[in-house]
């Protein structure tokens, strides 16, 4: 298997078994808390079997005492882990879930069963795990920004620029384009990025100038370009040619370009950027070329020979040496704060996001576990694996509340018509309810799924 996959993969079940751990835990505590036993516990489902499980031995009774009298406790529960890595469940007692036990809804309400607790409560317990996992992601941004603190470029430091995917072309960005304003909002940093996407318009410096890009139908069009495989950013900081060493012998060296050197044209050929230098060299290949550079400030012509290869034999200086970088430090208190606001920031622009499953290129995006597993980093990078984690933190936890039957959302749904028209729905309708969810989850996994099988094969 190739390492690249090994390691996508390993983060992949790593991030998930966090956080659906985390996320049953939510309900398995306030179950607790309000005196529901929790009869399983388990990270993956287990039909027929399971992979490990564990089960505490009971207390002994007190004089006095029967099976249905006494207090639930953790020792009621069985933790395992199943073989099917779907998710993860717990097994309330005296609920209709996935378990889909009937003959224990058959028996008389026990005292310590979900169904005999007022409406109020069994809300809690159906919502503490999207609230947990919230709060999950909370946690996890506060301690990145706690741990390594935040380093990045603003884009009023970025002298030259950005560059633009051909979607955000057109709908008018031209490359140098600086963002100011996302719908009036002020935007300056990588943090605003989901921000600038959601925008129904934008104004940037453009120059000496400002101008209002209308971004009607831009997200689509973004959508569908990364349906069609082209893995292209909407933004990048424009990455402009300096030299930082050149290789003895080759044309670079032998031009006699010095480190700090600014390359600015082939052949009168603007190279504003390096993807258009690299274009300009691998044009003129093989041959001896005008490279137009400016050192220190001043503008100076050279000529130089490119390899067979396209090469001219140096190495770029990087953009932290060409940009201003802003680093900023939090303490353990202040990271909290800053955890919250990125978490609330990232639950926005993904909510704001959500109606694109609803057209035609949304529908195409939806992805499974091979594009979930493709986000995390090509090499174990303990930072890029917590930031992706927290992330999905925040899509599970949104993704269960939706009123979909067999969701939390669809139990909360229930919960709440209950509550004002103080009338239990029947367990027959729930039931109903439980197998029409399951079957709506099933139907979107495959077709998830097979999503990412198409895009892999054909795509």
């Amino acid at each position: 298997m190739d390492s690249t996959i090994l390691i996508k993969a390993l983060q992949l079940v790593l991030a998930l078994s966090i956080l659906v751990i985390w996320h049953e835990f939510g309900h398995y505590s306030l179950a607790r808390l309000f005196g529901v036993k929790v009869e399983k516990f388990y990270l993956f489902f287990d039909p027929w079997f399971s992979l490990f499980k564990w089960k505490p031995k009971a207390k002994p009774l007190k004089e006095g005492e029967t099976e249905d009298s006494r207090k639930p406790s953790w020792r009621d529960t069985e933790y395992g882990v199943g073989w099917l890595p779907l998710g993860g469940y717990v097994k309330i007692a005296g609920m209709i879930d996935e378990s889909m036990d009937k003959e224990q809804m058959k028996q008389p309400a026990k005292p310590w069963e979900f169904r005999t607790k007022p409406a109020w409560q069994r809300l809690l317990i159906m919502i503490a795990g999207v609230v947990f996992n919230f709060i999950q992601a909370v946690i996890i941004y506060a301690g990145i920004v706690w741990w390594w603190g935040e380093e990045y470029i603003t884009f009023d430091n970025a002298t030259y620029g950005m560059e633009y995917s051909e979607a955000a072309h057109a709908a008018g960005y031209r490359d140098g384009d600086i963002p100011l304003l996302a719908d009036g909002v002020k935007v300056n940093s990588p943090d605003d990025m989901l921000r600038i996407i959601n925008a129904k318009e934008v104004t940037a410096r453009r120059g000496d100038s400002t101008v209002v890009i209308n971004q009607e139908g831009m997200l689509n069009s973004i959508v569908k370009d990364a349906n069609d495989g082209k893995d292209v950013a909407f933004m990048t900081y424009r990455f402009p040619v300096f030299v930082d060493k050149t290789e003895k012998g080759m044309g670079a060296a032998k031009a006699g370009l010095q480190h700090g050197d600014h390359i600015v044209a082939v052949n009168d050929s603007a190279a504003l950027s390096y993807a258009t230098f690299t274009q300009l060299l691998t044009d003129n290949k093989g041959r001896t070329v005008k490279l137009s550079i400016e050192r220190d400030g001043k503008p100076l012509d050279v000529t130089a020979s490119i390899s067979e290869g396209g090469k001219l034999g140096f190495q770029l200086m990087p953009l932290d040496k060409i940009y201003k970088v802003d680093y900023v430090r939090y303490s353990f208190f202040e990271s909290i704060p800053r955890g919250w606001a990125l978490g609330v920031d990232r639950l926005t622009g993904y909510v704001k996001q959500l109606k694109l499953i609803f057209t035609k290129e949304g529908a195409q995006s939806i992805g499974g576990f091979g594009a979930i597993g493709s986000i995390f980093p090509d090499q174990w990078d303990w930072r890029g694996f917590w930031e992706i984690t927290a992330f999905l933190a925040i899509i599970l936890a949104f993704m269960n509340i939706l009123p979909i039957p067999a969701l939390d959302g669809g139990h909360v749904l229930f919960l709440i018509a209950e509550i004002v028209t103080r009338r239990k729905p029947s367990e027959k309708l729930l039931e109903y309810a439980q197998v029409t969810g399951m079957v709506i989850l099933f139907a979107l996994l495959i077709y998830a799924n097979g999503n990412d099988i198409y895009r892999f094969f054909f795509k």
